[in-house]
């Protein structure tokens, strides 16, 4: 990406970039690692177009599972694991099963992180900052900020490290008007286009 930008004399844009190649991904699984000011959460994702998500909880909440539905708009919920009582059908919205952070299950899957910072960038600026290996992964790390007071979803400077082969975000680091980090998440175990069958999503 930098090397092209270089012959052809056009400063990269990773974002752009990375958008549309999201747009040709139909489905995705990843282990999630997120640190923040509650804790530390351990989850594996799996998310399938036009937004189907799946949420098994490693720690805390080991075995908890939830599955949300974008047709009926409701998420399942089995605090002991799928089958085993009680199951809860609640709003998305929910206090309870809104993440530490505050995310909601049906804002977040990578496709609404991209919307996010490239309404985030709409008048603020992108630092690109290289390329670096992280994890046996060569990513590509750059940090967009809103412009003067601006915030999405309560970020205003995000720092992501793009793998430069899958287009997706290895590590993402969020932070306040304050320059305070909200929180930073590690994706793990990425597979794309996995074969995910309908019955991952209705047990």
């Amino acid at each position: 990406m930098i090397l092209a930008a270089t012959l052809t004399g056009t400063p990269p844009d990773p974002l752009a970039s990375a958008i549309e190649h999201y747009r040709t991904v139909e489905s995705y699984h990843v282990t999630i690692h997120s640190i923040h000011a509650g804790g530390e959460e351990y989850i594996r994702y799996y998310y399938k177009k036009p937004g189907f998500v799946r949420m098994e909880f490693i720690r805390p909440h080991d075995g908890a599972l939830l599955i949300y539905n974008p047709n009926t708009r409701r998420v399942r919920v089995w605090p002991f694991g799928a089958k085993h009582f009680p199951e809860l059908s609640l709003s998305p919205g929910n206090r309870l099963i809104r993440s530490l952070s505050g995310t909601r299950v049906d804002q977040s899957d990578v496709g609404v992180l991209f919307e996010n910072i490239r309404i985030l960038r709409e008048g603020g600026n992108t630092e690109i900052l290289g390329e670096e290996s992280m994890g046996g992964r060569m990513t590509l790390h750059f940090i967009v900020t809103g412009a003067g007071g601006i915030a999405v979803a309560h970020v205003h400077r995000s720092e992501l490290w793009l793998d430069t082969a899958s287009q997706f975000p290895i590590k993402v680091v969020s932070r306040d008007l304050r320059n305070v980090i909200i929180e930073s998440v590690m994706m793990e175990a990425l597979e794309i286009n996995a074969t995910l069958p309908e019955t991952l999503f209705n047990p």
